[in-house]
């Protein structure tokens, strides 16, 4: 179902079109959501599918890939850290967030960074893998702290071989996949073949290494008496309160808990029924993604949706809804752990329509849901990036937000660049443009008075009346001491430093700060970098590529030898020879 404006408003799936289509539209629509999103259909597309199971299919991917507005949307797991196990011949383990690509390898997805950090940390301790960047790791000559701390086995400097780094990596590997009971035999097997041949060093590492994998598998180990030691588990359990919908995902691994997270269903649902919301989850979690053996939760699935699970995992899954024993314990706490959820989530909710009140009420407005905070990035007019960040609907969207590089100013002209930022964002929305961005109710500044004073003008220009407000750094430039600029109302005030209003502000300021100045860190950087290479004589834009490509900085490139510098592709031994003269001011 498609809007005048080309958005797509909802995707849905039917046996039988005729009738589905037809309850959309009654007289007397029992839902208000489906009445409003009834009035904005401009047409109508249909797609035809063989089977029930390839149109469940079909429509989570469109759901995935439109994010209709009147769809349960899920937050989709690019959002959250993946630890990731690359592909080259002494693989480093990372931190990533991203679209998963091949052939590296990849674990999760995490609840939070922390959960990401304690497994490198972990992968560290017992197997001594690598975490350096490519550029740090191929121009090393010497190993670093980390080997003499004994957390890394220096594949930069060959003091391990391809073959036992690669052993490390697939025992990290089986560890990761939860298999911690056949990894500890395996080194096991593996010390007593080191201690027969009497290589006692071997085997006092492979000792320390079962010794760790032993206490840290007490610390995650859930007791178990059952047959589900070696099987894929994971416990759905859905809790709703006040219209509030949460569903609780715990995962558990060869009797390790890998997952505890909770989801809350982000657009607006069609009919806001748990057991709709239930089967959104499970087809957005599972179709395309990895799939447990079993499945446990507190309510049933259709037949179809089990059908095209068990269809695209080529085998048989399990599915409980009355689990006993200690899989009923396990449903159980996650129904509780959802509960606290929703709890927190009003809590949070309530503390953040307190702080909309109390700005609305200094802006003399009756309420406030958008609020859209602009700030300025640069070093002394280099590379300068405007940011736009989003708050709407009680929380921040970075899906939202916007970078701007700035293109009438190089010279550090605040002032201009705000001007610009404003007007290229805005202009759309005074000309009401389809493709406008949506209409705010407060626009915040991050400056002062001449900040403020741009937006105004900007605002007479394009004949715009969104209410403005300036927030600027009182003159110790500390935190609690920020002025409050509201031109409207010609008024500059200062706020209590616990002020619900004035913590509003500081949350989305601070945000704008951060997005713009990690924005101008990376253009800063490339057009550095970029200026440098077209300096090189003889190395053109596809050179330019692969160097980058091969040694991911300028200062990798400038600590290359001539030889590492011929390897590159297109390099030849010549042309490496200047390259390097050139980079170290050498005469020829």
């Amino acid at each position: 179902m498609i809007g005048n404006n080309g958005q797509v408003l909802y995707v849905g799936k039917a046996v039988n079109l005729k009738k589905r289509v037809k309850s959309y539209f009654v007289k007397n629509q029992v839902s208000p959501r489906i009445a409003i999103m009834v009035k904005q259909i401009e047409r109508i597309e249909i797609s035809v599918t063989r089977s029930e199971a390839e149109a469940l299919i079909l429509e989570n991917n469109l759901i995935k890939s439109l994010s209709p507005k009147y769809n349960i949307l899920f937050r989709d797991d690019k959002t959250y850290p993946y630890l990731k196990i690359s592909s080259h011949d002494f693989p480093q383990i990372s931190y990533y967030r991203g679209k998963l690509v091949q052939p590296h390898r990849y674990f999760g997805p995490f609840p939070t960074s922390q959960d990401i950090r304690e497994s490198i940390d972990i992968l560290q301790k017992v197997f001594l893998l690598r975490t350096c960047e490519d550029s740090v790791f191929q121009h090393r000559n010497r190993p670093c702290l980390l080997h003499q701390i004994h957390r890394c086995s220096a594949p930069c400097c060959q003091l391990i071989s391809v073959q036992e780094y690669r052993s490390s990596v697939n025992q990290a590997i089986k560890f990761l996949d939860g298999h911690t009971d056949s990894l500890i035999n395996s080194i096991s097997k593996e010390m007593n073949e080191a201690s027969e041949k009497l290589e006692f060093e071997k085997a006092a590492q492979l000792r320390d290494r079962i010794i760790s994998l032993n206490a840290i598998q007490a610390r995650q180990f859930i007791d178990s008496h059952s047959n589900d030691a070696n099987k894929r588990i994971d416990i759905i359990a859905l809790a709703m309160e006040d219209d509030i919908i949460c569903v609780h995902l715990v995962s558990i691994r060869s009797n390790r808990r890998i997952l505890d997270n909770s989801f809350f269903p982000q657009g607006i649902p069609t009919d806001n029924t748990s057991q709709s919301t239930i089967e959104a989850f499970v087809t957005q979690r599972y179709l395309g993604k990895e799939k447990p053996d079993i499945i446990i939760s507190n309510y049933s699935l259709p037949e179809n949706i089990i059908k095209a699970l068990e269809q695209e995992a080529e085998r048989k899954i399990t599915f409980i809804t009355h689990p006993k024993g200690e899989r009923k314990i396990w449903l159980n706490m996650a129904l509780t752990n959802a509960r606290q959820a929703i709890i927190r989530n009003m809590q949070q909710t309530h503390h953040q329509r307190q702080r909309k009140e109390a700005l609305a009420k200094i802006m003399g407005l009756d309420e406030i849901q958008r609020l859209e905070c602009f700030d300025i990035s640069h070093t002394q007019g280099e590379a300068t990036v405007a940011s736009c960040v989003v708050y709407d609907n009680d929380n921040i969207q970075p899906s939202q937000y916007r970078r701007f590089n700035i293109r009438t100013t190089n010279s550090g002209d605040d002032y201009t660049a705000m001007r610009e930022v404003l007007t290229r964002r805005y202009t759309k929305l005074s000309t009401h443009d389809a493709d406008a961005p949506p209409h705010p109710d407060v626009v915040v500044i991050d400056g002062g008075k001449g900040q403020v004073a741009v937006a105004v003008s900007v605002w007479q220009e394009l004949g715009l009346d969104i209410p403005i407000i300036g927030i600027a750094k009182g003159p110790e430039r500390k935190a609690g001491e920020e002025e409050l600029i509201i031109p409207h109302s010609k008024e500059t005030i200062k706020l209590p430093a616990q002020h619900p209003a004035l913590l509003l502000l500081q949350t989305v300021r601070d945000e704008a700060h951060r997005f713009a100045i990690t924005g101008h860190r990376k253009r800063r950087e490339n057009v550095r970098l970029h200026s440098q290479i077209d300096d090189i004589p003889g190395v053109g834009s596809k050179r330019k590529r692969a160097l980058i490509a091969r040694f991911g900085s300028m200062k990798g490139i400038t600590a290359a030898a001539v030889d590492e510098l011929a390897k590159v592709e297109g390099i030849s031994l010549q042309l490496a020879k200047k390259i390097y003269q050139y980079l170290h001011g050498e005469d020829n």
